[in-house]
This record gives structure tokens, sequence and C-alpha cells, in this order.
């Protein structure tokens, strides 16, 4: 449960970063803030940041005159009303660039003791982003769209054109913006879906038949929290009845493995992995613990408490009892926790 990778992130440079806006303010994001604040305390590095601001990036001032995304027939353009200008070809340009640099692979040094094991293996450049939400470059689905010069909004929300590239380069990303990030279960994903992802970068840039079957192993009852289905398909894969070789098997399981974490996991199913864990315990724990512990499942399935609540009595009987494979699961412990804080937008429990 330790040992942590370093997730790289993208964030939007105005959240906190730097005062970067057409005002020339930043953004106030709890949890970014709360990130940062871990880094600086605990003094390590928690992601790898990355912190573009596509606006000024280009050329546009701080401050400066505000843009927006207008319609002009059937296409789109970003522009600055205040002066005319058009960005659009500009951002499309940035966009494209800085993307196409993400993507740039790091070269892998050779195998040991030679051989083609790497040969089609495809790494994830990036972890995750998390962009500033209603922005016209950034944005990611709530940027408002406006009829042609007139300043007339329209009722369709879309994204903004950094935004918008990013979710057609990097479909099975991690990607939220600020605004989601105050719901707790949407910042829990996030943070799994990041520290999984990074995990994976790091086997694959060294794939091994043996590292392949420990990552399954590792993250079988998080995959079984998360979707069953595709747990059965990655281990189909790692199974290997067809002899394929290792870096077949490795983008295969690459491009798969994002699916499993497509969507928060069912509260029900984190309640049922739990169980799964409580069976490794039933003969060893006191009636009162046990008790305990199905006590606090009812609480985290009214919502009352988070799942690191049961999760953290898990963890203490593993250290207790020296239960070696439960310890290995990341399911206990899928990011530091360091990055956890209790804090949520109200807006409740939305995954079953």
């Amino acid at each position: 449960m330790t040992g942590f990778p370093t997730p790289k992130v993208v964030f939007s440079r105005c959240l906190g970063f730097e005062n970067c806006r057409y005002n020339g303010q930043g953004v106030a994001s709890e949890a970014v803030e709360q990130w940062r604040a871990s880094h600086r305390t605990r003094n390590r590095r928690f992601f790898d940041c990355v912190t573009p601001c596509p606006e000024t990036d280009i050329g546009l001032g701080i401050p400066r005159d505000p843009i927006r995304i207008v319609r002009s027939g059937e296409a789109l353009r970003l522009v600055q009303p205040a002066t005319g200008r058009d960005v659009s070809e500009e951002m499309r340009g940035y966009a494209r660039d800085f993307l196409d640099n993400l993507e740039t692979p790091s070269p892998l040094p050779p195998p040991q003791g030679g051989g083609n094991e790497r040969e089609g293996v495809i790494l994830c450049p990036v972890d995750g982003f998390v962009l500033k939400s209603r922005s016209p470059s950034c944005g990611l689905l709530d940027v408002k769209l406006f009829k042609d010069e007139s300043g007339q909004a329209l009722p369709r929300r879309i994204a903004g054109f950094f935004g918008g590239a990013v979710l057609e380069r990097f479909p099975a990303a991690a990607v939220e913006d600020e605004g989601r990030l105050t719901n707790f279960t949407i910042r829990e994903h996030f943070l799994t879906r990041v520290y999984v992802s990074a995990r994976w970068r790091e086997l694959a840039a060294r794939p091994t038949m043996a590292g392949l079957v420990r990552f399954q192993a590792e993250n079988k009852l998080l995959l079984m929290g998360y979707n069953q289905t595709k747990m059965r398909e990655l281990g189909r894969i790692v199974a290997n009845p067809e002899k394929r070789p290792v870096a077949e098997l490795f983008a295969a399981y690459g491009a798969k493995l994002p699916e499993a974490f497509a969507r928060p996991p069912r509260y029900t199913s984190a309640i049922n992995v739990l169980m799964h864990g409580l069976g490794y315990f039933k003969d060893r724990v006191k009636a009162g613990e046990k008790r305990f512990f199905l006590e606090t499942l009812e609480s985290y399935r009214a919502g009352r408490v988070p799942l690191s609540v049961p999760q953290s009595i898990i963890r203490a009987w593993v250290a207790r009892f020296g239960e070696e494979y439960l310890a290995s699961q990341t399911f206990f412990s899928p990011y530091p926790e360091e990055l956890q804080f209790i804090s949520d937008s109200g807006k409740g429990r939305k995954t079953d």
C-alpha cells in the first residue's frame, strides 16, 4: 500500500498556478489548492504538473478582452468581440502542437537480455487533465455558444477549443474541470484513475510477463469494485491462452484498462469487495469488531461516510494479522491518503 508513482497531470494554469485569466485574476479551486498544499507540507511531488494557459500562450495579454465562441454558419469561431480579432486557427494550432508534444514518446531503453519485447508497446503520455470550467478555451462541456456577432447566447453548451481537442485526442483519459471536482465521489474517482494510469505507465516502460501478472493480481479487487466484466476480460488477456508475445499482450491490456475505469464504481460493488475482504478475518476478529465494521458499511451505504472509512478498518486488520494478499491490493489504498480531504458539493452520490 506504499510506493506510489507520480502521475503526469495537465492543469489549467489559472487554477492557482498563475493569475492569468482575462481579468488578471486566478481561480480558487479547493481540490487543486489542497493537493498543492500536500505537495508543500509533505515535501514530495504527488503530481508531475503541466500547466498551460492556451489564451496567454497564443499571445493574448493579461488582463485582456474576453473571447467567446460564436457560430458562423456551420463553423465555430473563437473571437475577441472588443477588438474583432479571430483567434480560431491560432487556438486550434496551439492545441494541436501542445497535445502533439504530450504524445511524443520518451525513448525506451533496450530490454534486458536483448530481444524485441518492447516492440509495439504504446505508452499513454499523460495520466489526466484538470481544466477550467466554462472557459471558451479550456471548458469541457459547459461553454456558452453565441449566435454570430450579436452577443446572443444560444441554449446549447459545448466544449472550448482546447478542451474539445483534449477530449477528442484522449477519449479514455481522466479529464475533469475544477467545478466537478467539488464532488467527493468524482474527485476520488479522478485520483484513482490517474494513479492507476501512472502505475501502468511505469510497468509498460519495462514490460515483462511477470510484471503484467503482478499488475493484474494487485489491482484485482480494485477492478472488481469498478467493473467485474472488464476485470475478467483483462484476466483473460493475462492468462494468454494463445501464447501471444509480451508486447502484443501489453498493447491489448493497455487498450482495455481505461475501459474498466471509465465510470465511477457503484457503491454496491465496493461493498461487495469490502465484504470479500472481511472474509479473510471473520474467524480472527472479535464479534464486536465485526459488528462495528458492518455498521460502518451501512453508514457508507447510506452516504454518511466515504469509502476510505471502511477501507481503513480492513487496512488495520491487514497490518494486525499480516495478510499479505490484501496488503498488496490497491483497492485499499488506490492513491496517497494525503490527497484526500472530506469536502463535497452536496450534489450526492450518483454512482448507483
